[in-house]
């Protein structure tokens, strides 16, 4: 069974995975979820790395929550299993950070 973080494992993962990013690219807690937002060049880059991800979180059954426009997408990520984020979500931004 997979379990939701506590709130204190949380902050360190958050922290832990935002020490591997700029400053202006940190995922950050919202609505209940880890989100992110990813700006691309164009359209067609937004749409291959989501391409690349989507085949990736179908892989591992663990399908994000991300909106696109243009070059911009937002993603929010949640283990629903767990009621809220686990590990695998993490899992899943440091895929998503190194694309």
């Amino acid at each position: 069974m997979i379990n939701a973080l506590s709130n204190e494992a949380l902050e360190q993962a958050l922290t832990t995975l935002n020490s591997k990013v700029d400053s202006d690219k940190h995922w950050q807690l919202k609505e209940g979820k880890l989100y992110r937002l990813f700006k691309f060049d164009d359209f067609s880059s937004a749409f291959s790395w989501m391409t690349k991800m989507a085949i990736w979180a179908e892989k591992q059954d663990h399908h994000p929550e991300w909106f696109n426009v243009y070059n911009r997408v937002e993603v929010y990520l949640t283990t629903h299993d767990a009621g809220g984020i686990s590990e695998r979500d993490f899992k899943l931004a440091e895929v998503m950070n190194k694309g």
